[in-house]
């Protein structure tokens, strides 16, 4: 069994020294949707919300939540980000907003969590904006999509957006 490695062996909970491993570059790809009304989409789409351009406000959250991870999730280590890359799309099919972030670094730990939490906080702007007109909005499957640098190698998820 793989041993968890925010654990001692006492079972406190620990940050990783990462110090002895290697500098590589890192990515990470995450996404999540925010399902909604056809009427709530159509305001997004038609830039109507009266709190302002929902997609860009979104995506720069996304953007300063990336940049600001380790202040919010415990045990995360602080990284010098290369590049957040935040994309957003409205699906009429689905009645969805749709958020891809990727996050890239070169440094010795991963950027999963930065790509999770920048898609995690755009799709919470989101619903921010539209809970007026829509409280029953439906943040759903974010998840890691890719990953790849490190030790552990390429991850890459069965299905994507």
């Amino acid at each position: 069994m793989t041993k968890l490695t925010h654990l001692a062996d006492n079972g406190e909970a620990r940050m990783v020294d990462v110090s002895e491993k290697e500098i590589t570059d890192r990515t990470a790809i995450a996404q999540g949707s925010i399902l909604m009304e056809p009427s709530t989409l159509k305001l997004i789409t038609d830039g109507l919300v009266k709190k302002g351009d929902v997609i860009s406000v979104a995506r720069i959250a996304g953007i300063m939540a990336a940049k600001r991870t380790s202040d919010l999730i415990p045990l995360c280590h602080p990284l010098a980000l290369n590049q957040v890359d935040v994309k957003i799309t409205c699906d009429e099919k689905r009645n969805s907003v749709d958020i891809v972030a990727t996050c890239r670094v070169g440094g010795r730990t991963g950027v999963e969590m930065e790509a999770l939490h920048a898609v995690s906080a755009a799709a919470l702007t989101v619903y921010d904006m539209c809970k007026a007109v829509d409280r029953g909005m439906k943040i759903t499957d974010i998840r890691l999509i890719h990953k790849s640098g490190g030790k552990s190698g390429e991850y890459r998820a069965d299905t994507a957006l």
